[in-house]
């Protein structure tokens, strides 16, 4: 494949990428294997889009969302969702002050840099609407007063398989606003058997250790690689092979619903983060391939019969991508 011309690229600052490739490897301190998830939680950090990690219990996914923060150092919140949370427990609400005689807002967790939600299909569709005029608006109304989210401001929501008891399937509304839906599996038996060595060396219990993980980028140089991967070049043909995918994903046997025209925003925008994270000031037909599972996964609705028969939605994507001719540059 040809690259594009230098005038079509943009330089990637060498010590921008050097601590890209720092963050990813601080991560892996307390996270033990699991590279692909890392990198697609990376992903969606630098396209500036919230993340849905989904898996059983016991996978960790806490701890790679509290290593995330802890090696980005901005202000971090978690929620625990539950059934009786009310949506004013994320947001915040306003009390009565006896000393000024006044009303006060008290603002809520959501106020930080990096949010994790956890076990996010445990609470119910009202209070998991919550956050939607965070994640798509950056912005939090409160009392009928708006009150804007400081950047960068990164949801990365953890739930179990929808199947297990007393969760809740999330609105398609909210699913549309997470960029990307990550699976955390079971781990290789070799990377298995070196986390039970590492957690149990000396540790009483099994808490989440992240206190060995340095800060390695601030929240301003992470606006500033947002900015950056933005600014990643996209050929026509790349363009328009990423919205045939999309396209693709809507009129394809099988599927009940595809993804709207966000879907292909989100790809475009993952893409560019990929392409980032690969040191390039381009993006090519691999890296949609790279994120186009991760991206479309929770934005396709498979038809009844599909789902009877255990087919998944990356059984359908695995079609799409081998099926839609990727563009030879």
């Amino acid at each position: 494949m040809m690259e594009p011309s230098l005038t079509a690229q943009i330089e990637i600052d060498p010590e921008s990428l050097d601590k890209v490739q720092r963050l990813e490897r601080e991560i892996q301190k307390a996270v033990i294997g699991q590279r692909q998830v890392i990198r697609e939680v990376l992903v969606g950090l630098l396209a500036a889009g919230h993340v849905l990690v989904e898996g059983v219990p016991g996978l960790g996914k806490t701890l790679l969302v509290r290593s995330l923060a802890a090696a980005l150092g901005g202000r971090f919140s978690r929620i625990q969702f539950t059934p009786d949370l009310m949506p004013s427990d994320i947001s915040g609400h306003s009390l009565y002050d006896m000393k000024s005689q006044s009303f006060r807002v008290r603002r809520g967790p959501v106020f930080c840099h990096f949010l994790l939600a956890d076990e996010i299909n445990r609470a119910p569709a009202k209070t998991q609407s919550a956050l939607l005029e965070a994640m798509q608006e950056q912005q939090v109304t409160i009392e009928g007063q708006s009150f804007p989210l400081e950047p960068p401001f990164l949801v990365l929501a953890t739930q179990n398989p929808i199947e297990q008891d007393g969760t809740y399937p999330l609105p398609q509304a909210q699913l549309d606003r997470f960029l990307l839906k990550v699976f955390i599996n079971y781990p290789p038996l070799e990377e298995e058997q070196s986390m039970v060595r590492q957690v149990t060396r000396n540790s009483v219990g099994d808490k989440l250790d992240t206190s060995a993980l340095l800060p390695v980028m601030t929240p301003e140089e992470v606006v500033g690689l947002q900015e950056a991967a933005a600014r990643i070049w996209i050929d026509d043909q790349v363009l328009n092979y990423a919205v045939r995918l999309v396209r693709a994903g809507r009129e394809w046997n099988g599927v009940e619903r595809g993804a709207g025209p966000r879907g292909s925003l989100a790809l475009l925008r993952a893409a560019r983060a990929q392409a980032l994270l690969e040191g390039r000031g381009f993006v090519t037909p691999d890296d949609v391939k790279a994120v186009a599972p991760a991206v479309m996964r929770h934005r396709l609705k498979l038809s009844a019969e599909l789902e009877i028969e255990g087919y998944q939605a990356d059984d359908v994507l695995t079609d799409i991508l081998t099926n839609i001719q990727a563009p030879r540059l």
